[in-house]
C-alpha cells in the first residue's frame, strides 16, 4: 500500500511540476521569462536545503509528510480559481472564447478598467467568435511538422543525456570507482549536491544572458562533454602510468583529478538539464505547451531512471554505462546547432507559429555580408517571375537561370 501510494503521489507532482512550469511561462513576458524561471528554482533550491533540518525537527517520517503536504492544499484554490485563474493566453490560443471574456471581465474588474477606453475593440471581437467550438491540439500533430518535431526531439535527448549522465558525475564523486576522500555522510554528500546545483543555477544567470538559450546549452554541453572524455580517458592513463616503478604518482593524483571532473560534469550537466526544460517550453506552441513539456520531462525522468537501474546490477557495466551518456553528449553538442533562438522572442501561440521558429547563426552577420539561409522574413516573391522573363527579349532561350548557356 505504502509503495502504491508513493506511486500516486509522484504521479500527481510530475503534473504540479509541469502546469506550474507553463503557467510561469505563459504569463511572463519576453524579458522576464528566464529570470522567473530562476527564482523558482532558487526557491526549489531552498527547499533542498531546508529539508534534512524539517526532517531533523520532525524525527518521524509520518509527521514529515504531513508537514511536506500541507502546503499542496493551496492548489485547491487554483482548482476553484480563487487564487490563481487559468492561463487567458492558453485560452485564446485553444479559442475558448467565453471563458476568455469571462477572464478579461474578471480582470479588468480587479483593477477597476474602463471597458469601453481601455480594452476597446476587444470584447466585440469575442463576441463574434463565442459561437466557434472550442479547438484543443494534440502532441501527436507534431508529428506531420517540419522544424518543431525536430527542437523537440533534440532537446529530449539533451535531457535524457543531461541528467542521465549527471548520476554517473555523482557516483564517481561519491567513491564508487575513484574513491575519493569526501566523507561518506548522507548530509555532507546531499548538501554538496545541493551545493553544486545552487552554483549552477547562479552561472547560468550570466551565462544565458550573454549567450542566449542556445549559446548557453551548447557551452554547458560542451563543458559536460570535456568532463566525461577526461574522467573517462585521462584518469585511465594516469592509472595506468602511476603503476610503472619510476613514475612517482600515487593513485591521490587520480582521485584529485576525478574529483575535480565530477564536480564539472554535475555542474554542467544539471545546467544542460534545466535549460533544455526551460528552452521546450520557450518554443513550442501554446496550444501544445503542456505535451512538448512533458516530453522533455519523461525523458528527464528517463534519464533519472538510470540510476536506480544501476543499483539494481549491483554497478555491473558502470563504465559502459558512462560511455554511452559521454557519446550522447557529442551527438547533443551538433544537434543543439539546429535549434533556434528564442532570447526576447514573442512565445509561439500555434503549430504554424512554431514552425516559423528557425535557426539562426551562432555570430551575427558581418556588415555587407550576405547570408546564406535567409529568414522567412527575408523571403522575396519570385511569383512574377516567369510572366517577366516572358516579356524580356534579352535572355536567350538556352541560357539557365545562373546564367550559363546550356548545352
Amino acid at each position: 500500500m505504502f509503495s502504491t501510494l508513493r506511486f500516486f503521489e509522484g504521479f500527481c507532482l510530475a503534473g504540479i511540476v509541469l502546469s506550474l512550469y507553463a503557467l510561469r511561462i505563459e504569463l511572463c513576458p519576453p524579458g522576464h521569462r528566464f529570470m522567473i524561471t530562476m527564482v523558482a528554482s532558487f526557491i526549489e533550491m531552498a527547499g533542498q536545503f531546508l529539508m534534512p533540518g524539517l526532517a531533523a525537527l520532525c524525527r518521524d517520517w509520518q509527521v514529515l509528510q504531513a508537514v511536506i503536504i500541507c502546503p499542496f492544499m493551496q492548489l485547491l484554490g487554483y482548482w476553484l480559481r480563487l487564487i490563481f485563474p487559468e492561463s487567458l493566453r492558453w485560452l485564446m490560443a485553444t479559442q475558448q472564447f467565453e471563458a476568455s471574456k469571462e477572464l478579461i471581465l474578471q480582470f479588468t474588474h480587479k483593477n477597476r478598467m474602463n471597458t469601453e477606453s481601455d480594452i476597446k475593440g476587444v470584447l466585440p471581437e469575442l463576441e463574434k467568435e463565442i459561437a466557434r467550438r472550442p479547438k484543443k491540439v494534440c502532441i501527436v500533430k507534431v508529428v506531420g511538422t517540419r522544424n518543431l518535431w525536430k527542437n523537440i526531439v533534440v532537446l529530449c535527448v539533451n535531457s535524457l543525456t543531461g541528467y542521465g549522465i549527471h548520476h554517473c558525475f555523482a557516483k564517481s564523486m561519491m567513491g564508487h570507482e575513484a574513491k575519493m576522500a569526501i566523507t561518506h555522510n548522507f548530509y555532507a554528500d546531499y548538501y554538496t549536491m545541493a551545493g553544486i546545483a545552487l552554483a549552477s543555477c547562479l552561472a547560468m544567470c550570466p551565462v544565458v544572458g550573454f549567450l542566449g538559450r542556445r549559446g548557453g546549452l551548447l557551452l554547458f554541453m560542451i563543458l559536460t562533454a570535456l568532463a566525461s572524455l577526461l574522467q573517462l580517458g585521462l584518469l585511465n592513463l594516469i592509472g595506468k602510468y602511476s603503476q610503472l616503478p619510476d613514475s612517482g604518482m600515487s593513485d591521490s593524483v587520480k582521485d584529485k583529478f576525478s574529483t575535480a571532473f565530477s564536480i564539472v560534469g554535475m555542474f554542467s550537466s544539471h545546467a544542460v538539464g534545466s535549460l533544455s526544460v526551460f528552452f521546450c517550453a520557450e518554443i513550442t506552441p501554446t496550444v501544445i505547451r503542456g505535451g512538448g513539456l512533458g516530453l522533455v520531462l519523461a525523458s528527464a525522468g528517463f534519464g533519472r531512471l538510470t540510476a536506480p537501474i544501476m543499483e539494481l546490477h549491483n554497478q555491473k557495466g558502470y563504465f559502459l554505462h558512462h560511455v554511452i551518456f559521454a557519446c550522447c553528449t557529442l551527438i547533443c553538442i551538433i544537434c543543439i546547432l539546429l535549434l533556434p533562438e528564442s532570447k526576447n522572442q514573442n512565445l509561439p501561440e500555434n503549430i504554424p507559429d512554431g514552425e516559423h521558429y528557425t535557426r539562426q547563426p551562432l555570430l551575427p552577420h558581418k556588415k555587407g555580408e550576405q547570408p546564406l539561409l535567409l529568414t522567412n522574413s527575408e523571403l522575396k516573391d519570385y511569383s512574377g517571375l516567369h510572366d517577366s522573363a516572358a516579356v524580356s527579349d534579352g535572355i536567350s532561350e538556352n541560357t539557365t537561370a545562373n546564367g550559363m548557356k546550356s548545352m
